[in-house]
């Protein structure tokens, strides 16, 4: 980016005398006469740095860089006189309207200096301002995360907790069903029995015990001949300690992911 100088005096010879000095220096130079005049430049240029005398006609260089700050806030602004006026210019620099105030004549490189001084300052409050900015910007989309993630994470909570919910009703539903159930894994083990079923078995608590040790006879020897292709498989009436039920073998589903058997037991209703 380059470094744009705005110069404000109203004598024509001192604007061109400042003009040839900084221009070595690779700046942009806009020149004005007047305070007027400089604002106008100013709402059509991107300028980093301005000097301005304080001596002009209708308004002064301390009037006119006011009005810069209030406009233009980012650019740095410099007196160049050569009467001090030390209480309003001390004023000014209080009030943060002027970064510096140089006196006339001036000493060429020293003035050199200090305004390559000045660019400097700008372009560091600049980059400032810019990653500032970015920082912002970053922050604001973190926290704009971390709002979307708590939503989600309370939102997959509730799903949670209806599906435990869910899963409670089912259990208690299963626990109390007038029907036997029992479930048997792939090596013939009672992996899950309703309360129907350990009474039916005469009180046995079966989970975890082989069907052959815990079921009733009956029972044991149709799941010892299920056929395997014929799914639900209706064994007819079996003896259940003492209680008929009618008696249906199924496999788990495919998409459960699991391999086994499903025994479902139906007491007989005496008529």
């Amino acid at each position: 980016m380059g470094r744009t100088l705005l110069l404000v005096d109203d004598e024509e010879n001192i604007l061109r005398s400042l003009a040839r000095l900084f221009r070595r220096d690779g700046y942009t130079i806009l020149s004005a006469t007047s305070g007027d005049e400089g604002l106008k430049l100013l709402a059509e240029n991107d300028v980093g740095v301005i000097v301005s005398d304080q001596r002009m006609p209708q308004m002064t260089g301390v009037e006119f860089l006011r009005r810069v700050k209030e406009h233009h806030p980012n650019t740095v602004r410099i007196v160049l006189s050569g009467y001090t006026e030390l209480e309003s210019v001390t004023t000014a620099i209080n009030e943060g309207a002027i970064y510096k105030f140089l006196t006339k004549p001036w000493d060429d490189e020293l003035l050199r200096k200090n305004i390559r001084e000045a660019f400097e300052h700008f372009e560091l409050e600049d980059e400032n301002r810019r990653l500032t900015g970015e920082l912002q910007r970053a922050n604001d989309e973190l926290s704009m995360l971390n709002q979307n993630l708590e939503k989600r994470v309370q939102e997959k909570t509730r799903e949670v907790m209806i599906n435990l919910q869910a899963l409670k009703i089912a259990q208690e539903v299963f626990e109390h069903l007038p029907v036997g159930v029992i479930g048997v894994d792939s090596d013939g083990m009672i992996v899950v029995a309703n309360q129907k079923a350990k009474a039916l078995a005469a009180g046995s608590s079966l989970v975890g015990m082989t069907v052959e040790h815990a079921a009733p006879r009956e029972v044991f020897e149709a799941l010892s001949a299920f056929p395997g292709d014929v799914d639900p498989w209706y064994c007819g009436r079996v003896d259940c300690h003492g209680e008929e039920c009618d008696m249906t073998i199924s496999q788990l589903d495919q998409e459960s992911r699991g391999r086994g058997l499903v025994v479902v037991m139906v007491p007989i209703q005496e008529e």
